[in-house]
């Protein structure tokens, strides 16, 4: 009874704001406490990643692939028989350039970000098997200087191994989540709800589906990185035990990924402002200097909003595991009475 009152999904949302607000606040005081460390690995580790998913964002406008991914996804949803509409034309290019981006930016993705991640959760990972925190002293002797690199190796081959799994995971999602879709809108044809009101409202049920669906299958992929990082499993074991972890805490850890995505997403916002924009209108080689290094300091301010995301994952696993142990520490005396008696 306990296990389904604390962990249950049905938490009011004031206590998924707090938990929300506990980890990130932690997040955060770990970060300037490890502030030299961890700009360390985000202008080392981090910042190619950012620098080659900008420049993809920035191709993406010009390029033959994303229109031909485009084309093809477009003419997927014709032949399912989806109606044209803004919903699926959204859609279509947001997935359009979602595949161009995840291609373009894939080798960085393997090597520099898994790198990154391995880094950080070597820092953050606890002694001990039951994931409670270590002594301040021990911590920040830890804390004080990079991890070294035989444990970074350790976790990198689990963390490709997850990082692909997660990828397939992800596709299983869309695909999921199109099935859908296709039956409900041929359901609905079908029944002759085809006017302009109950094809809105099926594309903005499908709009809030899509979302949550793929929301938790990209919560539960970054959480199995870091447990991959942290167990050593691989593959289906990680992300197996991320939905345990998971369990009964999705909205701690959706509120938990909005903040960094959104600093995320405003960077590339203003890569495409600053550098894109007006290096496409025809901006003269005397502020080419100038663009760059606005480049370069929009692609550090990505990098460290990614390394703050990957702290923030790490420090949900480890408040995961410490409710699992206190819920363990609780149950065992329970259990220990039933035996006497």
């Amino acid at each position: 009874m306990r296990r389904g009152g604390f962990h249950g999904a049905t938490a009011s949302p004031a206590t998924t704001v707090a938990r929300a607000g506990r980890v990130m606040r932690a997040a955060v005081a770990e970060f300037f406490h490890g502030y030299h460390c961890y700009t360390s690995v985000a202008g080392l580790l981090v910042l190619p990643f950012s620098a080659a998913v900008l420049a993809s964002g920035a191709m993406a406008s010009s390029s033959e692939t994303l229109a031909a991914v485009s084309a093809r996804i477009r003419g997927m949803f014709h032949a399912a028989g989806f109606p044209p509409s803004s919903f699926f034309a959204l859609l279509n290019a947001k997935l359009s350039q979602t595949v161009f981006t995840f291609a373009a930016a894939l080798p960085f993705t393997l090597t520099f970000l898994l790198l990154a991640k391995a880094c950080v959760a070597a820092m953050l990972r606890p002694d001990d098997g039951e994931g409670v925190v270590r002594r301040r002293g021990a911590a920040s002797a830890a804390r004080a200087r990079l991890p070294p690199c035989a444990s970074v190796a350790g976790a990198y081959p689990a963390m490709v191994a997850t990082h692909l799994f997660g990828a397939f995971v992800m596709l299983s999602a869309n695909a999921a989540v199109f099935s859908l879709l296709f039956l409900a809108f041929n359901g609905a044809d079908l029944l002759g709800a085809t006017s302009h009101a109950a094809t809105l409202a099926l594309s903005a049920a499908g709009a809030i589906a899509y979302s949550v669906a793929v929301g938790i299958a990209t919560v539960v992929c970054n959480l199995a990185v870091v447990v991959s990082a942290m167990e050593r499993r691989a593959g289906h074991a990680a992300v197996l035990r991320a939905c345990v972890v998971i369990r009964g805490r999705v909205p701690t850890a959706l509120a938990l990924a909005l903040p960094t995505n959104l600093g995320m997403a405003a960077a590339e916002a203003l890569f495409q402002l600053r550098v894109v924009s007006p290096h496409g209108a025809g901006a003269g080689k005397k502020l080419a200097a100038g663009v760059a290094g606005e480049a370069f300091s929009i692609a550090y301010i990505h990098a460290l909003c990614v390394v703050l995301e990957i702290i923030v994952s790490c420090m949900f696993y480890r408040s995961c595991r410490r409710s699992e142990a206190d819920e363990l520490r609780e149950l065992e005396p329970e259990e220990k009475g039933d035996l006497q008696a």
